[in-house]
């Protein structure tokens, strides 16, 4: 049996109300510039997963933003998701220095995530997470490249009600948000990452 079939038989067997969630993620509404698919999910995380990755890529074909979105679903009632599902996210864009060296870059990114889910409806509860700015400097044959800091937003919330495609929406609209591109709604002000040549 090859990978193809044994993720077919194993969806197949899986509980129906999985089934349904991944439906629902099947009707989301994305933008056209996330480019989806499906990758392996982490195993022991939850009895059943679904993961995805998006990328976000410029008019040279390099990464604006890249990120990955799982879907976790428990039969058994997790007292710390307060759920049967768990939402687990991660977005990563490069910022040039002087903007990434800004405190309150972390906060915005946050605030983004929050502003992206109220945006699609897609109500939640115990969300959590950590906004990260990492420091890449080069060395040696490198050391002309522009000193550049990696934000990392990694998030997870308990999605509630019936409406799975409205999270995947709001991921997608936040990894554009992190490449930098123009907002699709009012009053969100994106960053400017680094368009690599």
């Amino acid at each position: 049996m090859n990978p193809h079939q044994a993720h077919a038989q194993a969806l197949h067997s899986a509980p129906q109300t999985f089934r349904v969630a991944l439906d629902q993620l099947r009707q989301a509404d994305t933008r056209d510039e996330v480019e989806l698919a499906e990758v392996p999910a982490p195993a022991k995380l939850a009895p059943y997963a679904v993961a995805m990755s998006a990328d976000v890529n410029g008019r040279d074909g390099d990464a604006l933003a890249v990120g990955r979105f799982i879907l976790l679903y428990d039969p058994q009632y997790s007292q710390v998701w307060d759920g049967n599902f768990r939402i687990v996210t991660y977005i990563r864009t490069s910022l040039e220095s002087d903007v990434g060296e800004d405190p309150l870059v972390s906060e915005v990114a946050w605030t983004w995530m929050v502003e992206a889910l109220d945006e699609a409806s897609a109500t939640y509860r115990q969300p959590g997470g950590t906004a990260s700015r990492v420091l890449s400097q080069s060395f040696g044959m490198l050391d002309q490249q522009v000193e550049t800091i990696d934000l990392e937003l990694r998030a997870s919330w308990t999605p509630a009600g019936d409406h799975l495609n409205r999270h995947l929406t709001a991921w997608s609209d936040m990894v554009c948000t992190f490449a930098g591109l123009p907002p699709s709604s009012d009053g969100v002000i994106p960053l400017n990452p680094i368009r690599r040549k």
